[in-house]
């Protein structure tokens, strides 16, 4: 049966390239700092998002999570937008690892406006009182679907946090994205945040693994952390030689598939029982809300899986679908088909 799997970037398998260069990499104990492709890949990591140092992790989860540890004390507050990744899929890791509580705000399709961050900001000494110690920020906003946000508001943002002299941390999972739908160099984003994580294992293709970039400070305290949660891998080269090709000849051909989930949305934007905000529709990300009683969003997704199409299921009437390097535009054709054909 014909498989299209619309699930996640995360279903992406190493290219031939990439195999090669794991095949071929050389290696070293990385615990001990002695892994030379690990060192490679992090160099060149901190260069392309502007920041001093980088460090490789199993996952941008760990990574997130090693942020909030190094920028905060127990007993903070962080300020996160209500659909974050970090609020919501990341298993309560910053009350469990951190010991702080998030302070939740809404956002215009996963963008917080810097006057509601402000508001949010808690810093006026009191004992009763959790202190805000961090603010994070998503982009691009895998909840909000997909959704870029521009570097003038995450500006704003920023501005606003080093008025409280607080560091904003940048879930930048998808950021190559964001910065491939701006037409823009990625520093243009990542100079308005103080750390950053983003991901190699999505859109990018690498098999394993994530990076997170800040200071020199910021990343030797990561790396200590990092290895109490279990994430010094020893001769993880052979990973990182896929990260390398990742950054190196995959970020270019991500506007691709910007561009199939541009066609899928035009192809199931007029279907009967669909709805579809194109103007949400600006990376690799596609939301689908179901206007049908005939389905349900776990009903349809059912559906389409007896004819081969993965998705999922994000609520009771939302569906979405992932673009990525093994979607292709006969497989977008062949998706609106079916569900114009399920659908009537």
């Amino acid at each position: 049966m014909r498989i299209v799997d619309f699930r996640s970037d995360t279903i992406t398998k190493p290219t031939k390239e990439m195999r090669e260069a794991m095949f071929n990499a050389e290696v070293g104990d990385d615990v001990y700092g002695e892994d030379p492709t690990i060192n490679q890949l992090e160099e060149i990591a901190a260069r392309l998002v502007g920041k001093e140092a980088a460090l490789f992790v199993p996952s941008g989860t760990m990574g997130n999570q090693l942020a909030v540890l190094c920028h905060t004390q127990r007993g903070d507050e962080v300020i996160l937008e209500e659909r974050s990744h970090i609020y919501n899929y990341e298993v309560a890791g910053i009350a469990f690892l951190s010991g702080v509580q998030a302070r939740i705000v809404k956002g215009n399709n996963g963008i917080m406006n810097s006057k509601d961050v402000e508001k949010a900001i808690i810093a006026d000494g009191d004992i009763h009182h959790s202190q805000t110690g961090l603010i994070c920020l998503e982009n691009t906003h895998n909840m909000a679907g997909g959704i870029v946000i521009p570097p003038e508001s995450m500006k704003e943002v920023y501005d606003i946090a080093k008025k409280y002299n607080l560091p904003v941390h940048l879930d930048g999972a998808r950021v190559f994205n964001a910065s491939a739908s701006l037409g823009c160099d990625v520093k243009e984003i990542t100079k308005h945040c103080d750390s950053v994580m983003f991901c190699l294992s999505k859109g990018l293709c690498a098999p394993v693994g994530s990076i997170l970039a800040g200071s020199k400070e910021f990343i030797n305290k990561a790396r200590r952390y990092r290895k109490m949660l279990g994430g010094g891998m020893r001769q993880a080269g052979v990973l990182a030689a896929a990260g390398i090709v990742a950054l190196t000849s995959m970020v270019t051909r991500l506007s691709e598939d910007h561009k199939n989930a541009r066609l899928l949305a035009e192809g199931l934007k007029d279907v009967r029982g669909i709805q579809v905000n194109m103007n949400t529709v600006q990376s690799n990300i596609l939301m689908v809300d179901l206007t049908t009683p005939e389905y349900d969003s776990v009903s349809l997704v059912s559906r389409l899986k007896d004819e081969g199409i993965l998705a999922s299921d994000i609520n009771s009437s939302r569906i979405r679908f992932v673009t990525h390097k093994y979607i292709s535009e006969d497989d977008i054709e062949y998706t609106v088909d079916v569900v114009r054909r399920i659908l009537g």
